[in-house]
């Protein structure tokens, strides 16, 4: 009698474990629901939940083929599941189902996902609105992986981002940072269906990326970097490396030459790029201040130079972009600079590549097609728009991740401002500049300048949770958004930071769950 009661007591307790387990694992798919970030277009809450099987279909269409490459993703996503892949969904099995379709779905970056009882089915026009439908099933499960199997709320997703093009700059030219570096920090922006990495490959400090018809500007301007170190470079094999596994993650890295100032790591390297009496400098240069190098604009010499220097990366870039930098060239003549810009212009396009270039560049005649990127003078993007070119915004008083959030940021810089999580947040790319509507805008990129940023751990915590306010700003349309609903979203996803192992800074303005 004591043992039947003992073994009813023992399955009550487990029962009640079960329950309370149960009732833990819905409230978190319910909240996880509610704190997607970029915030998709339209989520609707349909009665259940989905509760994944030890074994399940994963079904993606032979014709689908492209799929595949995301379907290791899910496996990664359900660890406790063993997926049998099929073509054809089993009647009254529980599955995931990848699917290409173009009927009535949004562009093609969109995703429709729907979750019920026994079936996630989601939908895109391309593979890369799949991936995106991916990451948002990423945020519907549990940042910490376990044995239990996760659920997910039922419901309707219609998701697709406002503006083409969401990514960050990187500029490893101040600070030099590795393959595996640059890896890490692609995947972090993919999670936020950010689809552009910028890659600010040289400035005064270190020319790093390979020309083979240039040598020197590797072996000798790439050899150092802001405070003295070693520096370093990519070769062209690396950058190929790069470029792929960003393509694996729907990013494209678009790449700078910035010219023709921010040059004096070339012109070091080769001196006979070089007029400027001005610049003084002798041997590398491993400060912060800018403004004082320029390419020598009257020499022939030097367009020799550049038409090598873009072929050689247009040739191993397939992005459609090349990014001329153009920027705070403080001693070239203006009338010197602006037939530099003329020229280079053409010299890109004749690579095949469309022109990206600070707004600056907005001075010059901005050939059909060319982009200008505003960072600084209102006034140039406002011209840029007059000649009928479109414009990236980077704002710096909005989007400069490496500005200090305030006085007491030990890292970072702050000449543009102080640029703390909500003033990150609450801005609109169609209302920063007047005279620049929406339509002219191709989307948003956040630049990290690393004048002050040595290591990884540095860049995590500039970048976030900066980022994941600009990820939703580049993503999500303007109406439904505020700070207030925000910061509780950005709050659940410390437990994301968490796992992946970032340093990132703990705002005091938003209450970390």
């Amino acid at each position: 009698m004591r043992l039947q009661r003992l073994q009813f007591a023992v399955g009550g307790l487990l029962l009640l474990c079960a329950v309370a387990c149960t009732n833990k694992a819905t409230e978190q798919a319910d909240a996880a629901l509610n704190n997607l970030i970029p915030k998709p277009v339209t989520v609707t809450r349909t009665a259940g939940y989905f509760q994944p099987d030890a074994q399940m279909q994963l079904v993606v269409a032979a014709a689908d083929s492209v799929l595949l490459r995301n379907t290791t993703l899910l496996s990664a996503l359900f660890p406790s599941t063993t997926f049998t892949s099929a073509t054809e969904r089993t009647a009254g099995s529980k599955a995931i189902v990848l699917q290409l379709l173009t009927d009535g779905l949004p562009g093609k970056e969109g995703y429709h996902l729907t979750i019920s009882d026994s079936l996630v089915q989601l939908q895109a026009p391309t593979a890369a609105g799949v991936f995106y439908g991916l990451q948002t099933i990423r945020q519907l499960l549990p940042a910490t992986k376990t044995t239990a199997q996760p659920v997910l709320a039922n419901c309707t997703i219609q998701d697709f981002p406002r503006f083409a093009i969401r990514g960050s700059m990187l500029d490893v030219a101040r600070h030099f940072f590795s393959v595996a570096d640059v890896k890490r920090y692609i995947d972090l922006l993919a999670y936020y269906k950010l689809n552009t990495l910028h890659l600010h490959l040289s400035d005064d400090q270190g020319w790093r990326i390979e020309i083979k018809k240039w040598p020197r500007l590797t072996e000798y301007g790439g050899s150092s970097q802001v405070g003295g170190g070693a520096g370093g470079f990519y070769t062209q094999e690396q950058f190929k490396e790069l470029v792929r596994y960003a393509a694996e993650r729907y990013i494209s890295i678009i790449p700078e030459i910035d010219m023709p100032g921010h040059t004096h790591a070339a012109v070091a390297a080769y001196p006979e790029l070089n007029c400027n009496p001005k610049d003084t400098i002798k041997g590398l240069y491993t400060g912060i201040e800018v403004g004082f190098s320029t390419l020598c604009t009257t020499n022939e010499k030097v367009y020799g130079f550049i038409n090598d220097v873009v072929g050689e990366i247009a040739a191993i870039s397939p992005s459609p972009y090349f990014h001329m930098g153009g920027d705070e060239s403080l001693v070239t003549p203006k009338d010197e600079y602006i037939k530099f810009v003329n020229r280079v212009q053409t010299i890109i396009q004749s690579h095949g590549k469309q022109v990206i270039g600070w707004d600056e560049i907005a001075q010059a005649t901005l050939l059909p097609g060319t982009i200008a990127q505003h960072w600084s003078d209102t006034a140039n993007p406002v011209k840029a728009v007059a000649q009928g070119a479109d414009v990236l915004m980077s704002p710096a008083k909005r989007v400069y991740m490496d500005m200090q959030y305030d006085s007491t940021t030990k890292l970072g810089l702050h000449w543009a401002a102080y640029i703390e999580v909500d003033e990150a947040y609450n801005w609109d790319p169609a209302q920063i500049v007047k005279g620049v509507p929406a339509e002219k805008i191709l989307g948003v990129v956040a630049p990290l300048w690393t004048e002050t940023i040595v290591t990884m751990k540095d860049i995590e915590y500039m970048v976030f949770p900066r980022l994941t306010g600009y990820a939703e700003i580049a993503w999500s349309k303007q109406e439904g958004r505020n700070w207030e609903e925000y910061k509780n979203r950005l709050a659940q996803h410390a437990a994301f930071y968490n796992a992946w192992g970032v340093q990132y800074y703990a705002s005091p303005k938003v209450p970390w769950k």
